[in-house]
């Protein structure tokens, strides 16, 4: 009878792939991962320190490096440092050779709340806990204001964000017991109430306007109360 090689030889080819496959995912399976990367997307004003990322990537009360990299649970680290209230949003991988990176997103605070409990309010309008590694520089809030309701003094801070003229004056935002808004300059002691925030942006044109022209009169220092609840026109009290 006949021996057909050609098969023997296609036949030992294909032992030799499957043993060789099995063996590299066997010690790909076993290799010991190293101790996570820690990258900030912006790295700039830490609230959140490298430290505390790494009290976070943990499995089962334990730290992750020096463990075989098929016991690694990369879904369930991602949602541990997605819990976090300063984290926005992280990403954890691993590359083959065992190594995790850990890429985190922190929330970044446009105001501050003090009232009976201290916290920042995110760009989003969330809350976000004070850190102990570092203040922002963003206008307070004071006031009448509630952790589960801050739609509207959000509103407000986000204006401030967003505008240059208001990022630079506006220190203090305080929201009255009827949810009107009262403001309040950097260098200067006069009250600015804005009311309601319907028609916000006529109203802010107008304390533009006021204070282009206070400027240029030399006059701010001799008011206590700028009204702009009324969007056509706006009222000054002098001392």
């Amino acid at each position: 009878m006949r021996v057909n090689y050609g098969y023997i030889k296609v036949g030992l080819l294909l032992v030799l792939v499957v043993f060789l496959y099995a063996f590299s995912s066997m010690r790909n399976a076993t290799r010991i991962v190293e101790t996570p990367q820690i990258k900030f997307v912006d790295d700039d004003n830490l609230f959140v320190t490298h430290e505390t990322v790494s009290k976070l990537l943990i499995q089962n009360q334990e730290s992750v490096a020096n463990k075989p990299k098929d016991i690694i649970d990369l879904n369930r680290l991602e949602s541990a440092l997605n819990s976090n209230p300063m984290i926005k949003q992280a990403q954890v991988f691993m590359t083959v050779d065992g190594i995790i990176t850990a890429e985190i997103e922190q929330k970044k605070p446009i105001a501050r709340v003090s009232t009976n409990a201290s916290y920042y309010i995110d760009e989003t309008g969330s809350f976000m806990p004070l850190s102990t590694n570092r203040t922002a520089r963003v206008p307070l809030i004071t006031g009448f204001v509630e952790k589960n309701d801050l739609a509207n003094v959000y509103a407000i801070a986000k204006k401030i964000q967003s505008d240059d003229f208001l990022l630079k004056h506006i220190v203090v935002i305080h929201q009255n017991e009827d949810k009107t808004i009262d403001l309040k300059f950097r260098n200067h002691d006069f009250n600015i109430h804005l009311g309601t925030l319907k028609l916000l942006d006529k109203k802010i044109n107008n304390l533009k306007a006021f204070y282009k022209k206070a400027m240029k009169d030399k006059s701010l220092d001799n008011y206590k109360l700028v009204n702009l609840k009324f969007d056509k026109q706006v009222i000054c009290t002098k001392k």
